[in-house]
């Protein structure tokens, strides 16, 4: 017993040396004191930390930054992000030049600074702005430290406050954000963001060198083509124009505790999230996908778009369609043209009468134009001094900015329902005559229309009466039943709510990529809050997807039938258009993978906690083996299928490939054998033989991992297996989970009760 206490004494000395080398938690780095994976450093008021992770779908490992004090983990800033660790070797450190570098195992330099200072009294420290810095120490104790790197001018996807979107005047080199790849690939993907000075600043996103969206011109506190920016961020966002040529946009909050950023996603949409504290979530304060007129130029020269008329684009007032049949078919590219030629045009084809000179109609609450050039200060100037000028298209005036006028064609007009800004665009007279008939034919096609529906209502009315049918608030059983071909029969739709379309999109932004939990085979799943406030999970079934109508029936006969508090609950359905999808109850700690693997939160997970989570996944499938009116085979057990609440209960989920089976049937045979390699039983993968031990072999399969804390399939060729399953041996006399070390697991400080 002496002996063995001395032992672990020892061990905890060696332990505790290394954990000063590689643990350091601290803010600094040093060439003494490096971080090795899974090793950190948090910035000395504890708002971010500097450390190794892994994109979710990938086992590469990256150097980043991230907010310290948010259980949601989201990544700021990537410094290896074209070359990450294939393994879990990886060091950052300072190296003799001095620059900051992250090796692999082999002592490959992965990443650098690049930058010339000397190792000895160079140190990097990351501070409470977020910003990582590398400084070289001074040796007088009366001169600062000077700055010779910082991460804020290597901007990556995101910016965070203080953060600067420049460009330089002189040399045209620009401080740019660059999307991902791909939501698990952090290399520079197809979209970037730069600030443009033009005559007028703007902020461009770019698909590659295509102009992909615009913000429209800065008014010295607002972007014009953005309204919602009035109430979003009010005075915090800041143009500055320095002696040095540089031109840059910077933003802070003066409520410190205030979380948000500015980010762009790998599919080209660029959004402004914020921290809900209490719902302890991202919310979506702004995005440019807010409606389907994002794209720029969506209706060519001279067009505008409107999200709320259908179709979306049309032609300014005085112009038409340039290519009619391709505006009909709604390729609307090729924009619109004059109806009628201008004065100028007039006098330079050699009319001896130019007669009335030009007119503007008005078109209010729009985003105006790109290229906006500034003209004049004073507002009663601006109509004068566009008339004066042939090549002036259009004007419109903001107190920010003073008069603006376009010469060539108008591109990127976009109508509000905010307030937006009012554009003047010149017509020929010609076009102004027909005003006042004009309103009168409006006036009276309102007033037929109007009568028409009122009476088309009131036999509508007459006949749902005579039906007995309900109002709108839901779809009827009949129509729902309609849309899937007869197939709700079995389905039990007196406990489900039969949801509108137009209302779960409303719930979910119009299935905006920020409220998506999660993909699978059958379509993604997002959040979403109701009306009346209740927080919702919609499971979308995707349209590519050619077996996922059948698992969609399938999922809703299952559960419609089932009650427990270890299964999900399934709230409602919707099937209108072409849609068709499920609701369930929101679950806040979203899946037991997204706990189990990943470094900062499998923490939470202690031993009781892991303990209770297995307990509860078998309760619930007791009950559906031997406990529910019915045998249920669920055929797709895995951690990412066991969602948790907010206590971290269990509750098993996705039962679209789930079988029923009769009184007296105990196996099955199946051609289609669907589920996830690596927690397939054997005999179901392989014949398509399933049973009530298929689930039981999945749930060891969870077991292990939830045991283990490794991922089925994380294991490499160094292991010299492929998967957990072959690393333990099941069924070996050399069985890699022995006793000593589930005890050893067991006993780890973060598993101790």
């Amino acid at each position: 017993m002496i002996l063995l206490r001395k032992i672990r004494v020892f061990s905890l000395f060696i332990l505790s040396h290394y954990a000063v080398k590689f643990c350091i938690g601290g803010d600094v780095i040093t060439a003494s004191e490096y971080i090795q994976d899974p090793g950190s450093i948090i910035s000395s008021g504890g708002l971010y930390r500097l450390g190794f992770f892994s994109p979710n779908g990938t086992t590469n490992r990256y150097v980043g930054i991230w907010h310290n004090k948010i259980p949601v983990f989201n990544v700021f800033w990537v410094a290896n992000r074209e070359n990450p660790v294939l393994d879990s070797s990886g060091v950052m450190t300072i190296s003799d030049a001095g620059n900051l570098v992250i090796l692999n195992g082999k002592k490959q330099v992965l990443w650098s600074t690049n930058v010339s200072t000397s190792g000895a009294n160079a140190k990097a420290q990351l501070l409470d702005t977020g910003n990582l810095i590398l400084q070289k120490q001074s040796s007088n104790m009366s001169t600062n430290d000077t700055t010779a790197w910082e991460s804020f001018q290597i901007m990556c996807d995101t910016q965070i406050a203080k953060m600067k979107l420049s460009t330089n005047l002189r040399t045209n080199e620009k401080q740019v954000l660059t999307s991902w790849k791909s939501p698990s690939d952090p290399s520079i993907g197809s979209f970037s963001i730069s600030l443009e000075p033009l005559n007028i600043p703007e902020v461009f996103l770019w698909n590659g060198t295509t102009l992909y969206w615009r913000s429209g011109p800065w008014n010295g506190k607002v972007f014009l083509g953005i309204p919602e920016m009035e109430s979003v961020y009010v005075d915090r966002y800041t143009l500055v124009d320095d002696k040095e040529g540089y031109v840059y946009l910077t933003y802070s909050f003066a409520e410190v505790s205030y979380l948000s950023y500015f980010f762009v996603r790998s599919n080209g949409e660029l959004l402004q999230p914020f921290w809900d504290e209490n719902d302890k979530w991202w919310r979506i304060d702004w995005s440019t996908r807010a409606s389907d007129c994002y794209v720029y130029g969506k209706c060519g020269p001279f067009g505008y778009c409107d999200a709320k008329k259908s179709p979306i684009c049309s032609c300014l007032r005085g112009f038409e369609p340039k290519k009619v049949e391709e505006w009909s078919r709604g390729n609307w590219s090729s924009g619109c043209i004059q109806k009628s030629l201008l004065q100028c045009d007039r006098l330079k084809n050699g009319s001896t009468k130019a007669g009335k000179i030009d007119g503007f109609v008005k078109l209010e609450n729009v985003k105006v134009p790109n290229y906006a050039i500034w003209l004049s200060p004073l507002e009663d100037k601006c109509r004068e001094q566009c008339l004066s000028n042939c090549s002036c298209a259009a004007y419109a005036y903001d107190a920010g900015v003073g008069c603006m006028y376009w010469s060539g064609d108008l591109i990127d007009v976009q109508k509000f329902s905010y307030p937006g800004t009012t554009l003047y665009v010149r017509v020929a007279h010609t076009e102004l005559e027909g005003k006042r008939d004009l309103r009168a034919i409006i006036a009276i096609a309102v007033v037929v229309a109007t009568v028409i529906f009122s009476i088309g209502t009131f036999f509508a009315w007459q006949k749902s009466k005579k039906r007995g049918g309900k109002d709108g608030e839901q779809f009827s059983k009949a129509s729902s039943e309609n849309m899937l071909g007869g197939s709700l029969s079995k389905v039990n739709l007196q406990e489900l709510v039969l949801y509108k379309l137009e209302e779960l999109a409303a719930a979910t932004s119009n299935f905006s990529d920020a409220n998506k939990l999660g993909e699978g085979g059958f379509g993604a799943v997002y959040r979403g809050r109701l009306l009346n406030g209740k927080e919702i999970a919609v499971k979308r079934l995707s349209g590519a997807s050619g077996q996922g109508l059948r698992e969609f029936i399938n999922e809703m006969e299952v559960i419609s039938k089932v009650q427990h508090r270890n299964l999900v609950r399934l709230l409602g359905c919707c099937a209108e258009q072409d849609e068709k999808l499920l609701i369930y109850e929101f679950m806040p700690n979203k899946g037991l993978d997204a706990f189990l693997f990943d470094p900062l939160k499998r923490e939470q997970l202690d031993w009781r906690r892991r303990f209770n989570i297995i307990d509860g996944i078998c309760r619930g499938l007791l009950y559906l083996h031997r406990d529910s009116r019915l045998r249920i085979i669920h055929r797709d057990l895995k951690t990412s299928n066991i969602l948790l609440d907010e206590e971290l209960n269990p509750r098993i989920s996705d039962f679209g490939t789930a079988r029923i089976f009769g009184g007296k049937e105990d196996q099955a045979d199946t051609l289609r054998v669907v589920g996830t390699y690596g927690y397939m039983a054997p005999e179901y993968a392989m014949e398509g033989r399933f049973s009530e031990k298929s689930d039981v072999f999945s749930f060891g399969v969870v077991l292990l991992e939830i045991v283990s804390g490794r991922q089925n399939t994380s294991f490499n060729e160094e292991d010299q297996s492929l998967s957990l399953l072959g690393h333990g041996n099941i069924g070996r006399k050399t069985m890699y989970l022995r006793w000593w070390t589930i005890k050893f697991l067991l006993d780890a400080p973060r598993l101790r009760s």
